[in-house]
């Protein structure tokens, strides 16, 4: 049973610069990976309805308005709120050390930064979905 990984990819706030995400896009996809791209200025409550709706694996979220710690914590709230909080949340964009190891310590599963390889997100990836998947299996 071999499935392919799910992962919804969203761009919360007002922030247009989608150029990054469909390059990510675009690598999990030649990856063998389902992508769902959800678009432009969504709120919280529309990316975590979206990945219910869609049954994905993961969220991820870029962020380059420097709004970072207010829409991880709101995506990370709405979750929590809705019983998704199994969705593992990864996101990327221009976001400082110490913010990053804030947002790490809330729930996000890891934060890539510009110059960060595809292949490193693709590997991420891969792996915190094989080891949720073996967890759910202990259970």
């Amino acid at each position: 049973m071999n499935q392919k990984i799910r992962v919804l990819l969203a761009k919360p706030g007002l922030d247009g610069h989608d150029r990054g995400i469909k390059v990510i896009a675009a690598a999990f996809r030649d990856a063998g990976m389902e992508v769902i791209y959800s678009g432009l200025r969504q709120t919280p409550a529309m990316i975590v309805d979206a990945a219910i709706q869609e049954d994905v694996d993961a969220i991820g979220v870029s962020i380059l308005s420097g709004a970072h710690m207010t829409l991880f914590p709101a995506v990370l709230d709405e979750m929590k709120a809705r019983g998704a909080d199994d969705i593992i949340l990864f996101g990327g964009g221009i976001i400082p050390d110490d913010d990053k190891t804030e947002l790490e310590k809330m729930g996000v599963a890891r934060i890539f930064t510009p110059g960060a390889p595809t292949e490193e997100a693709i590997a991420f990836l891969r792996e915190a979905v094989a080891s949720k998947k073996s967890d759910e299996k202990m259970m």
